[in-house]
This record gives C-alpha cells, sequence and structure tokens, in this order.
C-alpha cells in the first residue's frame, strides 16, 4: 500500500512543475474547496477526527425581572434613545429582553444606563411577562458566525495555500482551537473553554486536493 506522505511528495513536485500564475490559480481554487470544506465541517459541530464538539457548559438559569422597565439608554451619549421590555432576565452585570423599539432580544449594562423612566400602570403587567428567546439560544449551533466567509478566509499565492480566521474572529477561534482562559463578556470573569478543533486537514480534505492537481494536470495534458 502507498503511504500518503509519498503521494504528498509527488504532488509537490507537479505543484512546482507550474508556472507562478497557473499555481497560484489552483492554490486559490484549492484553499476555496477548503474553505467551505472546513465551514460545513464547523457547522456540522465536528472537528477534524470527526469527533463532535464538547458541548456547552451549563449555564444557571437567569432570574427573571418581576416588572416592566423603561430607561435612556446609553450614559454619555448625545441622544440615548428609550428602552422599554416587559419581558427581561438578570444576565451578570446586564439585562437581557424583548427590546420593544427594536423588536428583538437586546442585553444592556446596568451601568451604562443613563436615567429610568417611570413605567405608567397601564404599560405593566403580571410578572413583566416571560421572556421566550427563539429555539432556546443555546441549543444553536456553536460558531455559526465564525465559520461565515467574512470570518473564515481563504486566499493563495503562488508558493502556498492558505485558510485562516481574521481580526476578533481569530482571537475568539485561537480560544476554542487550544482550549484557552477568556472572558466570555468584557465584565465577566475569565473561564476555560473546552478545547474544540475549529481548523485542520482532514483525510477528506487531502484526498480533496490531490485529485484536484491530478485533475489540473490531466486537463492540462489534453
Amino acid at each position: 500500500m502507498t503511504d500518503f506522505a509519498e503521494i504528498q511528495t509527488l504532488a509537490g513536485a507537479l505543484l512546482r512543475q507550474l508556472g507562478p500564475g497557473e499555481r497560484r490559480s489552483l492554490l486559490r481554487k484549492m484553499a476555496r474547496a477548503i474553505q467551505k470544506s472546513q465551514s460545513d465541517r464547523i457547522g456540522r459541530q465536528k472537528d477534524p477526527e470527526g469527533a463532535a464538539f464538547a458541548a456547552r457548559r451549563e449555564r444557571r438559569p437567569l432570574k427573571p425581572g418581576n416588572y416592566a422597565v423603561k430607561f435612556l439608554y446609553p450614559k454619555g451619549d448625545a441622544n440615548p434613545r428609550a428602552v422599554f421590555m416587559k419581558s427581561w432576565v438578570h444576565d451578570g452585570p446586564m439585562m437581557t429582553g424583548f427590546d420593544i423599539e427594536a423588536g428583538g432580544i437586546r442585553s444592556f449594562f446596568y451601568d451604562k444606563v443613563a436615567k429610568y423612566l417611570p413605567v405608567e400602570a397601564g404599560e405593566q403587567n403580571a410578572g413583566a411577562g416571560k421572556l421566550r428567546r427563539k429555539g432556546t439560544i443555546r441549543q444553536k449551533a456553536m460558531f455559526r458566525k465564525l465559520r461565515n466567509g467574512r470570518n473564515l478566509r481563504a486566499g493563495s499565492t503562488d508558493l502556498e495555500a492558505w485558510i485562516g480566521f481574521s481580526g476578533r474572529a481569530a482571537e475568539i477561534a485561537r480560544v476554542h482551537q487550544e482550549g484557552l482562559r477568556d472572558k466570555p463578556s468584557a465584565k465577566g470573569r475569565a473561564v476555560r473553554y473546552a478545547e474544540r478543533g475549529l481548523l485542520g486537514l482532514t483525510q477528506a480534505d487531502q484526498s480533496r486536493t490531490i485529485n484536484m492537481l491530478l485533475d489540473h494536470v490531466i486537463q492540462a495534458a489534453r
């Protein structure tokens, strides 16, 4: 049986025989193919070895607010907007609830509230209502934004192809890739995250790039 390392060596020799422009174009196609493969795998919540990502850490139930709130936000803004929430919960240094004006769930830091406004009796409701999060947010797949094309990037030169994260996404990805400590929010305590392999070539990825190279060489020889 042929060792895969030998195939990679042969593939490298074939690549070096291509001109710089042709090589750059092929490597760009390979990078994009691997980018999509990596994104799809992350979407399936699997690491490069095929194991499922470690589950999210269990979170203590959030304490619901027992009254409607209305306030100006944020502090220091020349034109703070009025926020009105009937359904909300205490979420550490924030209150999270259904922002009626925005029409969706939003979070606000307590210490950034400019001024609390009176709530009329007719605006109150029993128990301030129950906050319902769509599909219970924490049950949704992890890294949904991290794996999109804006954050998971691909590129090439005439010597190499690369796939990786950019900007703040790169910092977040590294924390999960290596199982490091980080703060879940700006004012939260640092916690250690489970190691979740976001990037890494699978056997299928390696075979795919070899096949792309062979297909290219065969087409060029015709």
